[in-house]
């Protein structure tokens, strides 16, 4: 009894530690990718300025997209309807919320922590990075769609990279091996989806989209690391992305040594 009551205390006070680390680690992720946003703009809004290859991309792929969408008024409203309510930043935010709330009704705080922390990070990089850049939306003659605000980075693309890919990693915790391949096409349709939405629609550049995607990418890699990080400080062993961040969901009591594998 007194051999299992140490190795507990024992347990327990390896846990506090690394939960004391997963903070600071999610805090130190959120910072990094809030500081990687600067630099990152500031290269973009350069290459807007002065080189000519990106240039010309963005404008061939906002001229015959536009075209497309004014030529097929009803693939138009289909890509409407896409846009500003299945994939919309709200629709998704509320994805993740309602997942986060049963999340936190699992037990499972800290994959909690690390939804909430990713969600919230995404969508404030975003928004400093619009104000950074100050782009100013495509401006076409007939244009189908209206947007308000600045162009870069698009708010769409990175709230899809950063929610499909919450959804994607818990998601994958929980289905058996034959239903991953399914939730893989789901998250990369929709993803892919977005982006191709606001560019037909003419309400975003190319490489807007791109740019939400690439830091949508960054801020999830960073917190999925502090996340992979507080699990080795845990005693719980790593898993690959392909199998989520969290087998241990399957069971009844999430986030506990004893579910490790040999």
């Amino acid at each position: 009894m007194v051999v299992r009551a140490g190795a507990r205390r024992l347990q327990e006070h390896r846990r506090r530690i690394a939960d004391r680390r997963f903070a600071l680690r999610l805090a130190g992720a959120a910072a990094v990718a809030a500081l990687a946003t600067a630099p990152f703009a500031l290269l973009v809004a350069l290459v807007e300025r002065q080189w000519t290859p990106l240039h010309r991309i963005d404008e061939n792929a906002a001229r015959r997209l536009h075209s497309l969408a004014t030529d097929h008024p009803a693939w138009t409203r289909t890509l409407r309807v896409m846009s500003d309510w299945v994939w919309d930043p709200l629709t998704l935010r509320c994805a993740v919320l309602a997942v986060t709330v049963w999340l936190l009704y699992r037990r499972a705080w800290r994959l909690a922590a690390w939804s909430a922390t990713t969600a919230v990070t995404g969508g404030l990089i975003g928004l400093w990075a619009k104000l950074l850049v100050e782009r100013a939306r495509p401006s076409l003659s007939d244009p189908v769609a209206h947007a308000p605000g600045y162009s870069f980075p698009s708010g769409h693309a990175m709230t899809a990279a950063t929610s499909c890919a919450i959804l994607l990693l818990i998601a994958l915790s929980l289905v058996p091996r034959r239903g991953r391949p399914v939730c893989w096409a789901l998250a990369v349709a929709s993803v892919v989806g977005v982006g191709f939405t606001r560019v037909a629609l003419g309400v975003h550049w190319f490489s807007d989209v791109v740019g939400g995607w690439l830091l949508g990418a960054a801020v999830v890699t960073l917190t999925t690391w502090a996340f992979e990080a507080w699990r080795t400080d845990a005693g719980l062993r790593r898993t690959p992305p392909a199998q989520g961040l969290e087998p241990e969901l399957r069971t009844e009591r999430p986030e506990e040594p004893q579910t490790r594998a040999a």
